[in-house]
């Protein structure tokens, strides 16, 4: 094996809006920042396969009978009709290990490659599956009653679990964003389970981009607009405020989704921004006072570390990745409960000088987020994949 392993990269989504994505173009921006031998494969908008240096970068346009999981994110069941184009090209590359982001159309394509071409598997958990197909199903069932719906949709994450606990097993080492889930990985593969967590490019998230000279004290939220995100607990936030008769408030919503119509509807004060992305969506964040995440779902949360970077103060619920990522106290809030996010927000509203010391804090933090730091890590993986001596550090020795 060469001194720096020979990596083909084959995430699910590249050029959409959401967290797998912003961390795939990341990783790409990595190796070739440190020039790196490095083949991208993903979904784009045209069928191509350009050479950068000893960077190989491979699009599939997906077909017409791909489908919609998400919004801005499609599932193209023929997907393997590139498994010829795609074969021959790791083989040109010499391809040592395939890494791919999970059960979507390209990780399948990459999980066949793997076994056909007899390299080792490299598999990275990122979404909770499991758990979107059980808030979803809750949600779609909701005219049966909670009950019921309640229980069929705790059924469906079981059952969707077991299903990518299969799949998982397939890896010669798994990757996964948080040691909560580091753990449920163990339970499922013998294999080696690492971390691997994300970075935040601090040069762009920066509380120097604050240009609010306003008292409104501006709540924001950035993601996915759907059920399993919980953002109709913006809604009670903002009611709870009204109650306690603290009227001075503003929701900045970013991001769209299944949820929109509501949230116009329903959340007090709100203005709903759509999706931003670089400067516009840097200079949101520097903006806000406190950054909420109800979601009970993430596995770690990119627009987490955004905020933190940012100089925001976060709150965040008790179950989830973003936990991690938050000192509660320090800065922000780990809530207990529903009702303790609710009084979390509302006691920044009411003492300006702790928003300002915690978001002072957030800043200092999400400083020490690196991508490079990250992807280094990842690189270790690799090399615990490929049974390489631990003495070598191959991301090190093509450092710029």
């Amino acid at each position: 094996m060469n001194s720096v392993p020979r990596v083909a990269f084959l995430p699910d989504t590249f050029h959409e809006v959401n967290g797998v994505a912003h961390t795939s173009r990341q990783f790409e921006a990595f190796a070739r920042r440190r020039q790196i031998p490095f083949l991208s494969a993903h979904c784009g908008p045209v069928t191509e396969t350009v050479q950068d240096g000893p960077l190989t970068v491979m699009q599939f346009r997906r077909g017409p009978f791909s489908f919609p999981l998400d919004a801005m994110l499609d599932y193209d069941p023929f997907s393997f009709r590139f498994a010829g184009r795609a074969m021959a090209e790791l083989r040109r590359f010499g391809a040592e290990l395939i890494h791919i982001t999970g059960p979507g159309d390209m990780g399948t394509l990459g999980c066949y490659l793997s076994w056909k071409l007899k390299i080792p598997l490299v598999i990275s958990w990122h979404t909770s599956l499991h758990e979107y197909a059980g808030r979803r199903l809750e949600r779609t069932l909701g005219f049966l009653g909670p009950r019921l719906s309640r229980t069929l949709g705790t059924f469906a994450e079981r059952r969707s679990l077991d299903i990518l606990g299969w799949f998982y097993r397939r890896a010669k080492v798994v990757l996964a964003p948080n040691q909560e889930l580091v753990q449920l990985m163990r339970t499922f593969t013998p294999q080696p389970v690492h971390l691997m967590q994300r970075g935040v490019e601090t040069d762009l998230f920066t509380p120097a981009r604050r240009r609010r000279t306003d008292d409104t004290f501006r709540i924001g939220y950035v993601g996915r607009l759907t059920p399993e995100k919980n953002v109709r607990f913006l809604a009670k936030i903002g009611a709870a405020l009204t109650s306690a008769n603290l009227r001075s408030f503003e929701f900045r919503i970013v991001g769209q989704g299944s949820e929109d119509v509501w949230l116009r509807a329903n959340v007090p004060n709100a203005v709903l921004t759509g999706v931003l992305r670089g400067e516009p969506l840097a200079g949101e964040y520097a903006n806000m006072d406190v950054f909420v995440f109800p979601s009970k779902t993430d596995t770690y949360g990119n627009v987490v570390a955004e905020a933190l970077a940012s100089g925001v103060p976060i709150v965040v619920m008790p179950e989830g990745g973003p936990k991690f990522l938050v000192e509660s106290g320090v800065t922000g809030f780990v809530a207990t409960s529903g009702e303790d996010f609710v009084h979390r927000v509302e006691s920044l509203m009411l003492d300006r000088n702790e928003q300002s010391r915690m978001g002072e804090a957030a800043r200092r933090f999400g400083c020490t987020l690196s991508w490079d730091s990250v992807f280094e890590k990842v690189y270790a993986a690799y090399r615990d994949c490929l049974s390489t001596s631990p003495a070598i550090d191959p991301v090190a020795s093509v450092k710029a």
